[in-house]
């Protein structure tokens, strides 16, 4: 993990490597289609429901994704779409990277790379407003979302349409 200091905003940035015994289409798809992303986005305690998820994925396009508790909590995520370049490279904000609150946002880079029938997903986050304790519990998160990831990811391709 590499931090920068900036007296404006600090930054904390992290790379996942993770491979996919999936094919980098449907990884793709997993990312951008709101039917796959319910199965795998939040932490396991949490559920994303298909009807609190919104995505326009092209460039300006926004998303959001509302995360909900087992007691109804409910913790709304959101950005916009830098790049779309499927099935191989997507760019994304989580929040507002150009806000001047001091609020946290960061940019999500996903390359995916094809391996024959599985699929390399190389996950960088750069945070803003971020220092390096929340961009370790970011990272945290995002582990525990690539397991549910690549659980959905083999229950859709034996069948399963509830993974």
């Amino acid at each position: 993990m590499t931090e920068t200091s900036n007296e404006s905003a600090p930054t904390a940035e992290f790379t996942i490597t993770r491979v996919f015994d999936a094919p980098r289409e449907l990884v793709f798809q997993a990312w951008t289609d709101p039917a796959h992303f319910t199965h795998w986005f939040g932490p396991r305690a949490f559920t994303t429901p298909l009807s609190k998820i919104t995505m326009e994925p092209a460039p300006g396009g926004e998303w959001r994704a509302i995360l909900v508790s087992g007691d109804g909590m409910e913790i709304p995520l959101y950005g916009t779409y830098r790049e779309v370049a499927g099935p191989a490279r997507l760019v994304f904000t989580t929040g507002d990277p150009d806000n001047t609150a001091g609020d946290l946002a960061s940019v999500v880079t996903v390359d995916l790379a094809d391996l024959g029938g599985k699929t390399e997903m190389t996950f960088h986050q750069a945070g803003v407003n971020t220092d390096e304790a929340h961009a370790e519990q970011s990272r945290a998160g995002w582990i525990e979302f690539f397991d549910r990831l690549a659980e959905h990811l083999t229950g859709h391709l034996a069948g399963d349409t509830t993974a």
